[in-house]
């Protein structure tokens, strides 16, 4: 044999050998993956062709003390897939693109992107899916949950706040208890084709979500669309900035209305200023004006050191005090400190405050709740402003008094009033009256709560007898209802502005109850920057309190007065004899009579002629249709016509006259 012969046969003899061996290996390969290991990889394959789908809890919804709803969830599709499990893309992106219209452009890219999971289209309604849902293409995955809906629109909507698109509460009630609302997400293992779309299989695993916890607030529905109409039609009535108001409980600091305008509606968050979205009831101080001399009027019949019938002389309504002058808005001489308050004299408060003293004056303002928060169950409070002691100076009592170098909220100011109201006892504010599980079952309650005794009850009586004078004869008549006792106090403040005291930009604000002989309401009005003329608080804000007051009467029969010789009766309060000077009838809302049965007109127009732009609004809006309106007043006509067929979705005109 050659030498070559011999290198060709060692060759021929390492290459059989290598393909012997590696067949021998690949042989031995296959047998351990399909006998010895066969069920671990089947286990392995099966899970790759599974796919984990979270389930979302339904997020608890919003009430009002009667239960009404403030928040509801409606039905919105959701279409994902795996782009990895799409055998044609540019297919789908087409039939997406027909049924959307988007581009396919736009599903192209999403479709071309990396991803194991993605979303193609989010948070549609029934209408914008219908059409692909029945022609559902291979591998698009469809998911049905609840979205935010808010049926009263910008009522309350600084209070209720609203969610993102997750359904994660970003502001008011909705982030404040959003642990409780959101509930536990479940899950469900579906098994995919090769695809992906799902096969049934009822032994995989899953886990059922646990619904979101109800939560019932103290707020009346009906209180806070009169109070926030009300507020609404003063501002524009006096050219105003802004308005705040609030009604309270005064026997157990339920918070029954709170309101801020401008507002928002919580259903399209976005299209307003974020300024609006500010709870300013709660936010906002400012300095009260006379409205705080009710301070130095309760620490003076405290510590009894004025008499009832002492009169003091107002200097003739200008007064120098520690080198500042002081002026009235009257020429006031003798005034008894009944009168003092009555006639809201600054001169007059002064000398009592002298009385009084700094301790005792900062005491009594600690004890009523100034310059500390209240402890609402509402992020975002401010405490207000109160000086100490060591930084008043020589001239502070007298400000201090008439209700300067002080600031307050408007809820301070109310849960004050509310301390005279029930006889002394300072209450924490109550906003939400208790949380419900989705069992029906209450796992939370907010029970009054007194934080402190300010006063004996006959000193709150005799202050309250002072206020009920302010509206009857003094300077608070325009708060004054015939036949009703209301007890009050105007304030005007000059705005600070820069270091000083504006002389054309001002708050007209009012504090009172009714009735003034049986408490059940507090209220608190401020008009931020009304035109000139409108900024004292007997003009701008009071005819508020008083309007306020005239509809809840009217529709509210759980208001009762104390039968005494000056109250023989009820006054009859029916609705087509509450008109105001400027000749806007005003009627009651929201009370059962107006509550229309959307069942009935489940596919057809609702009629609502007659009714006012909110309760139209509340009425289209459960029922799913948008609106256009014109014009002021009470609904005239609208388009489509009542009981004409009509679908979700669809928007109706509607003409105010």
């Amino acid at each position: 044999m050659t030498k070559n012969y011999l290198k060709f046969r060692s060759r021929t003899l390492v290459v059989i050998s290598l393909i012997l061996f590696s067949w021998i290996g690949l042989s031995i390969r296959l047998f351990q993956v399909q006998v010895i290991n066969a069920a671990k990889y089947r286990e392995l394959g099966f899970k790759q062709a599974q796919a984990q789908i979270p389930i979302p809890a339904v997020r608890g919804n919003i009430y009002d003390k009667n239960s009404k709803p403030l928040s509801r969830n409606i039905i919105k599709y959701s279409f994902a897939t795996y782009p990895t499990k799409i055998s044609n893309s540019k297919n789908l992106a087409n039939k997406l693109s027909d049924h959307f219209g988007r581009t396919a452009k736009y599903y192209n890219e999403k479709l071309n992107k990396n991803k194991n999971f993605t979303y193609l289209e989010r948070n549609l309604s029934k209408e914008e899916s219908k059409s692909i849902l029945d022609d559902l293409p291979e591998g698009l995955i469809v998911e049905r949950d609840s979205h935010r809906f808010y049926p009263n629109g910008n009522i309350a909507a600084q209070l209720i706040g609203y969610t993102d698109p997750d359904n994660l509460g970003l502001t008011g009630i909705e982030k404040q208890f959003n642990e409780y609302l959101t509930g536990t997400p479940g899950w469900v293992v579906r098994q995919l084709s090769g695809k992906g779309n799902s096969l049934p299989n009822n032994r995989l695993p899953s886990k059922a979500p646990v619904d979101g916890n109800n939560i019932q607030l103290t707020i009346d529905l009906d209180y806070q669309v009169v109070l926030q109409e009300e507020l609404y039609r003063r501002i524009n009535e006096t050219e105003a900035q802004s308005g705040m108001g609030i009604l309270i409980n005064p026997q157990t600091g339920e918070i029954l209305a709170m309101a801020s305008l401008p507002d928002f509606d919580s259903n399209y968050p976005s299209k307003y200023s974020m300024e609006y979205h500010k709870n300013r009831v709660l936010t906002d101080q400012f300095e009260p004006g006379s409205t705080f001399k009710f301070v130095a009027a309760a620490a003076a019949l405290k510590h009894q050191l004025v008499d009832l019938n002492e009169e003091f002389f107002c200097e003739n309504g200008q007064f120098t005090f520690a080198g500042e002058i002081v002026n009235d808005h009257e020429d006031y001489g003798l005034l008894t400190f009944p009168q003092i308050i009555e006639n809201s004299s600054n001169v007059g408060i002064i000398k009592i405050a002298e009385r009084i003293g700094t301790k005792k004056l900062y005491r009594a303002c600690r004890d009523f709740g100034f310059g500390m928060p209240t402890n609402i169950s509402f992020s975002g409070e401010s405490p207000g402003t109160l000086r100490h002691l060591t930084k008043w100076s020589g001239f502070s009592i007298a400000s201090v008094s008439m209700g300067q170098e002080i600031a307050v909220t408007t809820l301070q100011l109310a849960m004050a009033y509310a301390a005279i109201a029930n006889g002394g006892f300072l209450m924490k504010p109550l906003l939400v009256k208790q949380i419900i599980d989705s069992n029906g079952k209450s796992i939370y309650k907010e029970s009054p709560e007194v934080l402190r005794k300010v006063s004996k009850p006959k000193v709150m009586k005799e202050l309250t007898k002072m206020l009920t004078r302010v509206v009857e004869t003094g300077t608070g008549t325009s708060a004054h209802l015939p036949g009703w006792s209301i007890a009050g106090k105007t304030g005007t403040a000059e705005k600070f502005i820069d270091g000083e005291y504006s002389k054309t930009k001002y708050i007209s604000n009012f504090a009172g109850f009714f009735p003034s002989d049986n408490p059940q309401i507090v209220g608190v009005v401020v008009i931020n920057e009304p035109k000139y003329g409108f900024h004292w608080g007997g003009i701008g804000a009071a005819p508020v309190f008083r309007r306020v007051v005239k509809r809840i009467i009217n529709m509210d029969d759980s208001i009762q007065i104390l039968k005494d010789k000056y109250h023989k009766q009820k006054p009859s309060m029916l609705a087509d004899d509450v008109f105001e000077p400027n000749n806007f009838p005003i009627k009651p809302i929201f009370t059962k009579a107006v509550y229309i049965d959307t069942d009935q007109y489940s596919n057809s127009m609702p009629d609502v002629r007659g009714m006012s732009l909110l309760q139209a609004k509340v009425i289209l809006r459960e029922m799913g249709y948008k609106i256009k309106f014109s014009g002021s007043g009470q609904v005239a006509w609208q388009s489509p016509k009542p009981g004409a067929d009509i679908v979700e979705g669809s928007t109706c005109i509607i003409g105010l006259q």
